[in-house]
């Protein structure tokens, strides 16, 4: 008889964390379920699930997270089939507070929260975890998702935490094939299309390991790419913060060229927020042209840290609310980055090349 849970996690060379998200889903509240590993077929990961009883499915050289977990769908049964990442720390009642709610008939995904692990995170580890849970500059998206009351419907769940009904999954098809990123948004606006209902439990929480600066900094650009490569898919996915966030690299460097010409142009005087009464520099275009970037600095940091103080983020605090300004604002860039350059292949007709942040070759 099949189990009544599928726990889903694909890899690639990350063996050491992969045993610690082995050795949590081990000791589950939860029993009646299964653990499966998808990767390469010669993958250190293989050796690390067997060794603790689970089984590892070879992804068939796929390349790519939404394929190796088409396939590993394929090749296992179970009523529901949970999905996370090979890099998390797995709380013991994760399993079991996603799996209740499957007795509603209305439920046919739910996924939770997952936040840095605070012990085991730098300070820009928790930054970034801040950054990415900002209450006004990533409204949009889920790392830090938390409903208001016992679920809450949403449109899209965390590749990292989510369940869905496996009859839901097989309906839909699965994963598109070949997408790096964005797969868990394509499925899940499927999903909705075909009138199913995805919930968010904000207690289901999962610890997942943030990235460093360079890595964040090639993941958000990809995440950019391929959200844009998925809205020209599916055209109802994208929406005016898109539009925003792909004028903001835009807007940055007009701002720092308009101050640039307005310091060439004699509009600098310092302080550069003299009073204007006593300051020998008359007001005009090229005053204007100097102020603004300053004034749009300061703005900015107001937001990025009034956001900041409003998510979730548990890696909330002075040092790590300060910081996460600059995060957001590299977040945004490479976002921004990631768009147009997926806006400039399309309209040109050239070839896509995704920014990933591993070697999957």
């Amino acid at each position: 008889m099949p189990s009544r849970v599928c726990v889903i996690i694909p890899t690639v060379d990350n063996s050491t964390e992969l045993a610690l998200a082995l050795d949590g889903l081990s000791n589950q509240t939860f029993q009646e379920m299964d653990v499966v590993v998808v990767g390469p077929d010669q993958d250190k990961g293989r050796q690390i699930t067997e060794e603790r009883g689970f089984r590892y499915i070879d992804d068939r050289g796929s390349g790519n997270r939404a394929d190796a977990c088409n396939i590993a769908i394929e090749e296992t049964d179970s009523e529901i089939v949970l999905f996370t990442d090979d890099d998390v720390i797995v709380p013991q009642d994760w399993v079991e507070k996603l799996e209740r709610w499957f007795e509603r008939p209305e439920v046919s995904g739910v996924g939770g929260p997952n936040f840095a692990p605070i012990e085991e995170s730098d300070i820009w580890q928790k930054s970034i975890d801040v950054a990415f849970c900002n209450k006004f500059l990533t409204a949009g998206t889920n790392y830090g998702k938390k409903s208001e009351g016992t679920l809450e419907e949403v449109e899209q769940l965390p590749g990292v935490n989510s369940a869905y009904r496996r009859e839901v999954l097989e309906e839909v098809g699965g994963f598109d094939r070949g997408a790096i990123g964005a797969e868990d948004v394509m499925l899940d606006h499927r999903i909705r299309q075909s009138g199913y209902r995805l919930w968010s439990d904000g207690s289901a929480t999962m610890w997942h390991r943030r990235r460093g600066i360079g890595r964040v900094r090639r993941q958000i650009r990809n995440y950019g790419l391929v959200r844009t490569l998925a809205s020209k898919r599916y055209p109802s996915l994208w929406g005016w913060s898109h539009n925003l966030v792909s004028a903001f690299p835009i807007l940055v460097f007009f701002s720092l060229v308009t101050f640039i010409w307005g310091c060439l142009n004699g509009g600098l005087s310092w302080p550069i927020f003299w009073d204007i009464s006593t300051d020998s520099v008359p007001m005009g275009i090229e005053r204007a042209s100097v102020h603004q970037l300053p004034t749009l600095a300061i703005l900015f940091n107001i937001i990025a840290w009034f956001g900041a103080i409003l998510g979730p983020s548990p890696s909330k605090g002075p040092l790590t609310v300060i910081i996460s300004s600059m995060v957001s604002f590299m977040l945004l860039w490479e976002y921004g980055i990631g768009i147009n350059k997926a806006r400039m292949s399309i309209l040109t007709g050239s070839t896509n090349s995704q920014i990933d942040d591993r070697d999957r070759s």
